[in-house]
């Protein structure tokens, strides 16, 4: 709850020095965070059916991933490619934990049945860390950790292996790509636990299918994954 005089506070921070929508540059007022209230309508939510049809599509028949859910749905020039292009490409880190906690309000009745015992996000290769700065999945697993209290394991798989961006790739092309990518290095902190991977956006499942089979190997119970968005290709 805002108290009247937090309330004020903000009115008067925002008059001083105001914050502007990061997909349509109106003004934010408030409350209001990274983008409009006129904008966050503009995110679809993937219904159930979406959902299943998509777990039935991308993890299945592996059998690496025993459950996944994402918050919203990716479109193309959309209100989410937006966030998620500040959050990876203009130091925007604090939009991840914001994304997070999103998803952990959102999905929060999954979360809880998943039971998990550790969230770890999807690791980028050395390099592509060093030329970003930060893992952009960190930060929404940090978000989701600050909402359920699940701890969150950041440096438990490595991304051994550097791979070429998979923006136009197909789904066998993909595969190939990211193949063999993912070790972890630590069997101790994840045998016989249940985790929750994270990832900005699911498209194929194919990295998410990767990084769970390295944590499988490890002696891993089960692994969920989890999602800001959902795209497809």
């Amino acid at each position: 709850m805002i108290t009247p005089i937090k309330n004020s506070f903000n009115y008067l921070f925002d008059f001083i020095l105001p914050r502007f929508c990061i997909h349509c540059d109106k003004k934010l007022f408030n409350s209001e965070q990274f983008i409009c209230a006129s904008c966050h309508q503009e995110i679809k939510i993937p219904g159930d059916a979406l959902i299943q049809s998509e777990y039935s599509r991308k993890f299945a028949e592996k059998k690496l991933v025993t459950d996944f859910m994402s918050t919203y749905i990716f479109e193309k020039d959309g209100v989410l490619q937006s966030m998620i292009h500040s959050l990876k490409y203009d130091n925007n880190f604090r939009i991840g934990e914001y994304l997070g906690k999103l998803t952990a309000i959102e999905l929060d009745s999954i979360l809880t049945a998943w039971n998990a015992d550790l969230i770890i996000p999807v690791p980028l290769h050395s390099l592509k860390k060093a030329e970003r700065g930060y893992n952009q999945s960190y930060y929404i697993a940090k978000g989701i950790s600050a909402v359920t209290n699940i701890d969150v394991k950041y440096n438990t798989i490595k991304r051994i292996r550097f791979t070429k961006s998979q923006t136009t790739m197909n789904l066998k092309e993909r595969e190939e790509n990211i193949s063999g990518a993912f070790l972890c290095g630590d069997k101790k902190a994840v045998e016989g636990k249940k985790i929750i991977l994270v990832d900005d956006v699911i498209t194929t499942g194919s990295t998410i299918n990767e990084a769970a089979s390295a944590l499988i190997k490890a002696g891993a119970a089960k692994v969920y994954a989890t999602s800001v968005a959902i795209a497809d290709i």
